[in-house]
């Protein structure tokens, strides 16, 4: 008697996604019965590196060759991210890491002047002490960081589906105090943080989905500049120095379009930087010193910025 074929008239179940009712061959080693010596063949091969997948692999993705995809990956996280979550344009906030807020600056300075005391002015006690007072008096700088990241923040909370954020390098000082004023409102803020030889932590005041740890300084540059709408820098050291000349440079040049530059704090900046050298020597022309401009308050750095984008729309 010859049974009837019904296969392919029926529409079957569904197969687990997952799961077989019958395991594939590879899913186990080889037995031991036909081979005693397989099963630690087989599990000095599971060590082996080429048997790890490449995203897997920390040393193959340290290699030099593989710089590329290292890099695109640096940028592609927070990048999605970001777009993800609607961000469009930011506000970046730059300054040191080494200005901090007014009681912890003050407390340093009476620890050190308690130390100059017992240890009769030995050392570099005193040296430190004299910083720890310059400290101190720039902690007013961490006060307007904090005012500004608030303006910035009230703009965020009253904006069409908040796409204007404030951003910052994540770390502490005047980043700390930028992404602090948009926590007091409650509005949302980004941390570009950047990995070094040695551990660090974000500052606690960025928002968690907007956290990031970038390893390549290229790429949180590229970040810093790709959805900024005003770049706004605090006194600061090195790091603050290199965004700013950076920007400067590629604004001159044209290679991104002009947009606000705010030094806050006259004093510092024009102590630090004889831009009318600069002129008066023929190294850049006169007109390159209109590509930033000084202010003094977190009101005049934020007044302005909306001015210069009146003025971009009008011109």
């Amino acid at each position: 008697m010859t049974m009837r074929d019904d296969h392919g008239s029926k529409v079957p179940d569904p197969p687990q996604p997952r799961q077989r009712r019958e395991p594939l061959p590879s899913q186990f080693p080889k037995p031991g019965v036909d081979d005693p010596q397989a099963a630690g063949r087989v599990a000095q091969l599971l060590q082996c590196p080429g048997f790890q997948r490449a995203d897997a692999d920390s040393r193959f993705l340290e290699e030099r060759d593989v710089l590329g995809t290292r890099i695109a990956l640096d940028f592609q996280k927070p990048d999605l991210a970001l777009r993800r979550l609607g961000v469009e344009h930011t506000i970046v906030v730059f300054g040191s890491t080494r200005i901090s807020e007014p009681d912890a600056a003050r407390r340093r300075v009476h620890e050190l002047e308690r130390a100059c005391a017992d240890a009769a002015a030995a050392g570099e006690l005193p040296a430190r002490l004299q910083t720890a007072r310059r400290v101190l008096d720039n902690s007013r700088y961490y006060t307007l960081a904090r005012e500004f990241g608030r303006l910035v923040g009230e703009a965020e909370q009253g904006g069409e589906n908040g796409r204007l954020l404030l951003m910052t390098g994540g770390g502490p000082g005047i980043m700390e105090a930028a992404n602090r004023g948009a926590h007091d409102v409650g509005a949302r803020s980004i941390g570009l943080n950047i990995t070094l030889p040695f551990e660090q932590f974000p500052n606690p005041y960025i928002s968690p989905e907007l956290c990031f740890s970038v390893h390549y300084f290229a790429v949180r540059k590229m970040h810093f500049l790709l959805r900024a709408r005003a770049l706004v820098f605090f006194p600061g050291g090195y790091g603050t120095l290199d965004e700013l000349f950076e920007t400067l440079n590629l604004v001159q040049t044209r290679k991104i379009s002009p947009l606000p530059i705010v030094l806050v704090g006259r004093e510092y900046w024009q102590r630090l930087i004889d831009f009318d050298f600069l002129a008066n020597e023929g190294t850049v022309d006169r007109e390159d010193a209109e590509l930033y401009w000084y202010a003094d308050s977190a009101a005049d750095a934020w007044n302005g910025i909306l001015e210069w984008h009146r003025k971009a729309e009008i011109a």
